[in-house]
This record gives structure tokens, C-alpha cells and sequence, in this order.
């Protein structure tokens, strides 16, 4: 995404814009979800207008506008306040790359109803891939993403614990290497979640 700064950037500034949007709907649900299942640890602090600050500053998030990967700045939970903690754990995760998608599929339906909303398609439209995007990739089973804490409540709980063990001990190492570019200048990762992306990108645009 760097180049488009330089070589088109009202398009580099909406992508930032969509960027803001995404992260911010996926962490404040993440908060307010925790905060229904009984945990207000940081949803005050999320779920507020200083949400934004909340999440620049974290580099990963600048690496993900810059770099083209990357991820918000998590919201911290402490799952002894929950009901079910593994359930719940897993249902707080799994709230961010949901609202994410249901954004995505609100703006599509605006774009398809609402008479004069044509003006804006381009600005909808990144905004509808940056959602689906993150969405996706927050999905993928690997910490610090959201997939990981997902399928603590599909696995048995003492294979989540071994998993989550490597996952907390090497997964941020094992991320980094996926995201680099191989044999034909895609990354492993691009490899496995775009076309995920793009199936719903074609059915949304």
C-alpha cells in the first residue's frame, strides 16, 4: 500500500480512512462483547471515542497501512470475569471478524438500495474489501490473531492448551514467516485466505 501514497494519493487516504473504520469496528466489538459476558476490563477505555488512539498505537497496526499486514493493538480481557471462560474467550474473539463482515454487508446493501449512494461507491468499496480483508485474516488460527482463541471453543480443552501453548510461545514467529513472500512473490498466507477474500468481495460488490 506504501506506493499508492506516491503514485495516487487520494486513493492511499481513503485506504487509511477504511483502515480506521475496520479496526475500529472490530476492537470495539470485541470490547463490547466482553463487556456483555461480564468483563469490562478495557471496554470503557475501547468502547469510547478514544478508540482510535487505542489502536494507532500499536506498529503492527502502522504495518498493516504501510506494509500491507499487520493487526490492531488487541483488547485485553481477563477471562476469570467470565461465565465460561473458554466459550466466552472464544465468542469475544470471534465478535471482531464478524462485525466486521456484517459492516461490509450493510454498506453493500446501501450501495444496492439507497437511491444517489452511487456517488460514493468508491469509498464504499474499500471500505467493504478493507472489512472483508481483516475479517478473513483475523480468522486464520495463529496468534496474536483472533482464529487462535476461536477454536478454544471447538477443541477439546487439552488440545487447545497444548495448541495454545506453541501458538502463545511461537505463533507471532510462525505469522512473520507466512507473511513473506515465496515461490512467485505471494506469501503463504495471501495464498490461503484470498480466495476466501475475494468469493465474498464478489458477493458483496
Amino acid at each position: 500500500m506504501l506506493p499508492t501514497l506516491f503514485t495516487n494519493p487520494l486513493l492511499f487516504l481513503l485506504w487509511a480512512v477504511g483502515l480506521v473504520l475496520a479496526i475500529s469496528v472490530h476492537e470495539y466489538s470485541h470490547a463490547a462483547t466482553a463487556d456483555r459476558l461480564g468483563d469490562p476490563t478495557h471496554a470503557l477505555k475501547v468502547v469510547s471515542p478514544s478508540t482510535l488512539a487505542h489502536i494507532w498505537t500499536h506498529s503492527a497496526t502502522l504495518a498493516l497501512l504501510f506494509l500491507g499486514f499487520g493487526w490492531g493493538r488487541p483488547v485485553m480481557f481477563d477471562p476469570y470475569n467470565l461465565r465460561s471462560p473458554r466459550r466466552d474467550s472464544a465468542l469475544i474473539a470471534l465478535a471482531g471478524p464478524t462485525s466486521n463482515l456484517l459492516f461490509a454487508l450493510v454498506l453493500s446493501l446501501m450501495m444496492k438500495f439507497i437511491p444517489g449512494i452511487i456517488i460514493l461507491t468508491p469509498v464504499f468499496t474499500v471500505l467493504i474489501i478493507m472489512n472483508i480483508s481483516l475479517a478473513i485474516f483475523n480468522l486464520v488460527p495463529i496468534f496474536p490473531l483472533d482464529g487462535e482463541k476461536i477454536i478454544g471453543g471447538i477443541l477439546p480443552p487439552d488440545v487447545y492448551n497444548e495448541f495454545s501453548q506453541i501458538m502463545h510461545q511461537y505463533g507471532t514467529i510462525i505469522l512473520i514467516l507466512m507473511l513473506l513472500p515465496i515461490a512467485g512473490g505471494i506469501s503463504p498466507i495471501s495464498a490461503l485466505i484470498s480466495p476466501v477474500i475475494s468469493f465474498f468481495t464478489h458477493l458483496l460488490l
